[in-house]
């Protein structure tokens, strides 16, 4: 754009900021459109303006530092203050060495000057005077002392500060500094840090220079078993710092360090706020970067460190601080909002000291963002947090007032309006519950789920006595959410204990022919209310309703199944897998100068004239058959996720514990490294709702957790061919533990590179998304996506090869345009595909693809036209109409040749992937198609090469496919399916040339092989006399290369 384009986007952001203050992105635009613009100043201001609202990285900060920097009059006391407040700012947001050591050197850069022209110097108490300046370093030094990895360039910049300060000061303090040191050595040897070595020789020569000679050996033995503790703990730690070294800094690293950390009894709790500190920070840069999932990993960062500061009793200043600092780098995160209101009202002392606002400054600056207005789930937790406390105050104000004369202990600080009467106090709460009801359902269409808000208002009218409020907020839920199950059954359980059973009854009639979500529940609900409240002649009412009820619902179900299955169909994959590159065909025909004859197939096709059997289908056939494909699996909205399982639970433990929930299609258990989980798959997602009741059930008396799989599933593709199992699993490990990945067949496109990696939370499968558009290999951006069946499109190009038609015989001076400008004239044409050599000349064939079927037929005119000198062949690509029936280079056709080149492996684990088995084959020898019957637990291996079947099959040595040991075996007797004219001669074989087809271009019709050998053929007395069968050793002898 030009400069007053870039001027008006500025002023537009800028005007937008004004509004949105809140608003990252906007933010963002503001620094990379000044920076665009070359307005330094205004770049200058644009991060100014988002350290003012939001915590920022370094990035952020260093620049803006350095400019303070050359701004301020760094002669004056005063100004470098101010600049030592900006670093304190700036290391308040997140932990960053190389901003750490720029203020230690900014620290000692002035202490340096000041100290050389200020006579105060010596006073303590002046700013950088020796100890001013010693008590600054060591703060700054604390921040990120805990660092076990970089820590040392903080201490020991510190140190050597400390030991040059040696020379300058008078001998009656020197002696005092020697100890300062020495017990800072000490100090330094009993913390885990990765130089713990270094620092013991740095003490050693320390001791040799500074103190007697006679006690050096005691001193540094005494050091010695000081630093065994720290080393030792180090030595614990270090997997995991070369973990996150070999990840560069994985938030899934992080998690498993600090799940290490939490094994502990107790916990070292520097350490663990240190390791919080470094992935905060890390989340943080991913954030800015604009990488996806970093703001919600940002989030759960902050939710993990201050849940462990809390459960490991840190102190409540300590806590604070981190509230502060999270609401400042996430304000969008309505949880920790949330926690923070939660943690005041625990500690109202903070608040009463002034260190911390009230609740309700807080909830209202928490709404001033605008960030949670389409956060319905931080919105949930930030009103039921406040809602919370001010029940809580109501009820104790209330009772402070029956009691009369009892001291309160109420702090009235964190009070929202301290003077309220109690009855007003509730009355405002009424109304704040109400609105927050009102504002959730405003946000989003699904509102609240679990009815939360509800809920809480829903029971504090009934602790009021207020039984019409009570039921008046179901009844305005259910009118609201029409379809939901559970508002229809509040509100009729709340007229049955009001008593008002006809109204009930009422509702339930109503209700129990529409269309919920799950009308099971109501329909039990309400059999289960006539036997108690209704007669006879209601409860068969009653049964007769519910059964016509259902038998509805079940015929919607069926319609809204095979149309959802319709829609899910994976045709992402397939369309994906199906867009092959011109480089990847086969060459099927060579170039030639004469005339060809096209197949008789073909031929028919082009006269209008096909075959019974491959007629058109009409479209109600068509789109049943595509129907009936769409309905395979939807397994992302099918699948509960199951932990905890006792050792030695089973499959059928499972399908019985869900068997009430619906069909069960399959169960699949994994042993993970500290678990044994499973998936749960259904026929119908309208099962799921069900499964999810047994959550906290017990399986062989132990607790089990049941949770939805929705989300855990990523979709994989664009990775380089030679990636298999085991590099997938090995990359997407960092971020979490993997249930399963799973693999697509290639028995029908040996081109689908694809895969599914199944997770066992959704949090690991969103934090794996940032290899996405990751280079594995050059050429190949990793494609990472969350699988979900509703987003995918049906396949456009279905028809694809209806339409086309292979064009043979091109001239290798042939190009595209020439093509295009030929097949137009038989109609629009949406691609020419044409295989080219390394210099960009025709290899002789290729693929022109038209707009309609019928310009496809058409274009089969073409047959034999020459184009530069030579004819050129055209056929139709779809298959029904090419040959089926070539003969091979067996000499027995297509289906005989493949079976002398298949092989059988029985005995498969359950649930044998195909993909994955030919990966484990392909290792042995190239592999054609693998094809597995998962009810008889074998597999057929079509191999490319004769000689490869033979070899494996004589192979003495089985091969391991997950974890068990398999053979090859023969597959299907290939004699037994000859003609019996050739089994009755000895099955013969068929020399190549006698058998091998006419490639395109060369004017003559293919001829059939001979079915019968002529009857004055030579034939080897001792191999091929008439009657002498050949047996399979011959066969074998023959394919390995014998006589």
């Amino acid at each position: 754009m030009d400069e007053e384009q870039a001027l008006d986007a500025l002023s537009n952001v800028i005007s937008a900021l004004s509004e949105t203050p809140f608003d990252l992105s906007l933010h963002a635009q503001h620094i990379q459109l000044a920076a665009a613009a070359g307005m330094d100043d205004q770049v200058h201001v644009a991060r100014e303006t988002l350290t003012t609202y939001y915590a920022c990285t370094d990035d952020v900060w260093l620049p803006l530092l350095e400019e303070r920097k050359k701004t301020a009059n760094l002669d004056s006391i005063d100004s470098v203050l101010s600049v030592l407040q900006a670093y304190k700012l700036a290391e308040d947001d997140y932990l960053s060495i190389p901003l750490l050591r720029q203020h230690i050197d900014f620290l000692i850069d002035r202490h340096a000057y000041f100290s050389s022209s200020s006579a105060n110097s010596v006073l303590p108490e002046v700013p950088f005077s020796r100890e001013w300046t010693r008590k600054a370093l060591n703060t700054v030094v604390a921040r990120g002392v805990g660092h076990i990895t970089q820590g040392h360039l903080l201490w020991d910049a510190l140190r050597d500060w400390e030991i040059d300060n040696l020379s300058t000061v008078l001998s009656d303090k020197r002696s005092t500094i020697i100890v300062d040191i020495e017990d800072m050595y000490f100090e330094r040897l009993q913390q885990c840090h990765s130089t713990n070595e270094e620092t013991f020789q740095s003490y050693s020569t320390f001791t040799t220079n500074y103190k007697p000679p006679q006690a050096y050996e005691t001193l540094l033995i005494n050091a010695s078993k000081i630093r065994g503790k720290a080393k030792k703990a180090y030595e614990w730690r270090e997997p995991y710092e070369l973990a996150l070294e070999q990840s560069k800094n994985s938030l899934y690293a992080y998690q498993n360090y600090v799940a290490y950390e939490l094994r502990a009894k107790q916990p070292d709790l520097d350490i663990l706020s240190n390791i919080h500190e470094r992935a905060i920070a890390e989340a943080a840069k991913r954030r800015a970067a604009g990488e996806t999932g970093a703001e919600e990993a940002l989030r759960l960062w902050w939710g993990s460190y201050v849940d462990s500061m809390r459960r490991n009793d840190a102190p409540a200043e300590q806590q604070l601080s981190l509230f502060q600092r999270s609401i400042r780098s996430v304000p969008s995160s309505g949880e920790q909002w949330a926690k923070y209101i939660r943690f005041l009202e625990m500690n109202s002392d903070v608040v009463d000291e002034g260190k911390g606002e009230s609740i309700s400054v807080l909830y209202d600056k928490a709404f001033a963002t605008k960030l949670l207005q389409n956060e319905v789930e931080g919105m949930i937790s930030l009103f039921m947090a406040r809602a919370g406390f001010e029940r809580r105050i109501c009820f104790a104000s209330l009772e402070h007032e029956q009691s009369a004369g009892a001291e309160s202990t109420i702090s009235e600080s964190a009070v929202a309006h301290p003077f309220l009467e109690p009855q007003d106090r509730l009355s405002a709460l009424l109304d704040m519950l109400n609105g927050g009801i009102k504002t959730i359902r405003s946000a989003s269409n699904g509102g609240d789920s679990r009815f939360r808000l509800e809920r809480f208002l829903f029971t504090l009218h009934h602790e009021l006595e207020q039984s019409d409020e009570a039921t008046k907020v179901w009844a305005d839920a259910a009118k609201h959410y029409k379809t939901a199950y559970i508002p229809w059954l509040e509100y009729t359980s709340a007229l049955e204990r009001q008593g008002n059973h006809n109204e009930a009854r009422k509702v339930f009639t109503k209700v129990a022919k529409s269309p919920l979500e799950w009308p099971e529940m109501l329909w039990e609900a309400w059999l289960s209310f006539e036997h108690s409240h209704g007669s006879a002649k209601e409860v068969q009412n009653a049964l007769d309703i519910v059964e016509r009820a259902r038998t509805q619902v079940e015929a919607r179900r069926a319609k809204e199944a095979e149309k959802a299955g319709y829609q899910a169909t994976q045709a992402a994959a397939v369309q994906q897998s199906a867009s092959v590159p011109v480089s990847e065909l086969t060459e099927t025909a060579q170039s030639v100068e004469t005339p060809m004859d096209i197949d008789e197939e073909a031929k028919g096709a082009a006269s209008g004239v096909k075959r019974k059997a491959e007629e058109e289908p009409t479209e109600e056939s068509k789109k049943a058959r595509v129907e009936l494909q769409a309905l395979k699996r939807d397994r992302e909205n099918c699948t509960v996720f199951v932990g905890d399982l006792p050792a030695g639970t089973t499959d059928d433990d499972l399908t019985k514990l869900f068997k009430d929930c619906g069909i069960v299609r399959e169960v699949k258990i994994t042993q993970l490294p500290n678990t044994l989980v499973a998936t749960v798959e259904f026929m119908s997602r309208d099962s799921v709702p069900a499964a999810l009741t047994k959550d906290k059930k017990r399986v062989h008396n132990h607790e089990i957790g049941v949770h939805l799989a929705w989300e855990s599933t990523l979709y994989v593709t664009n990775f380089p061919e030679s990636a298999d199992d085991a590099s997938i699993r090995k990359l997407f490990a960092q971020y979490g533990h993997i249930f399963d990945v799973r693999w697509p067949s290639k028995k029908f496109k040996s081109t689908r590179r694809f895969c599914y990696v199944q997770y066992t939370s959704p949090t690991a499968a969103r934090l794996a998304l940032e290899l996405h558009g990751r280079e594995l290999e050059p050429g190949h951006n990793l494609n990472v996506y969350i699988s979900n069946p509703e987003r995918r499109k049906e396949r456009t190009d279905a028809d694809a090869n209806a339409r086309e038609v292979y064009v043979a015989g091109l001239s290798k001076f042939v190009t595209k345009d020439d093509l295009a400008k030929l097949f137009r004239t038989y109609g629009p044409v949406k691609e020419v595909r044409m295989a080219l050599t390394t210099e960009n000349h025709s290899k002789g064939f290729a693929f022109i693809e038209f707009e309609e079927e019928k310009d496809a037929v058409k274009a089969l005119a073409a047959n034999n036209y020459e184009l530069k000198k030579r004819r050129i062949a055209v056929t139709l690509s779809d298959t029904r109409v090419r040959s089926q029936k070539r003969d091979t280079e067996s000499g027995f056709g297509k289906k005989a040749d493949a079976r002398s080149r298949s092989l059988r492996i029985r005995d498969l684990p359950d649930g044998t992937q195909e993909g994955l088995l030919q990966q484990t084959v392909e290792k042995l020898a190239p592999v054609n198609r693998v094809e597995v019957f998962i009810d008889k637990h074998e597999a057929i291996v079509e191999f490319q090469s004769q000689a490869d079947a033979a070899r494996l099959l004589l192979s003495p040595e089985p091969f391991e496919f997950n974890g068990i040991q398999l053979r090859f075996s023969e597959g299907e007797d290939v004699s037994a399916k000859l003609p019996n004219t050739l089994a009755a001669r000895g099955g013969a074989f068929i020399p190549r040339n006698a058998a091998s087809r006419p490639r395109a271009g060369l004017g003559r019709a293919r001829k059939p092989p001979p079915a019968t050998l002529p009857a004055d053929s030579e034939m080897p007395a001792d191999d091929s006399a008439p009657g002498k069968v050949k047996a399979q050793d011959d066969f074998r002898k023959m394919l390995l290369g014998g006589n």
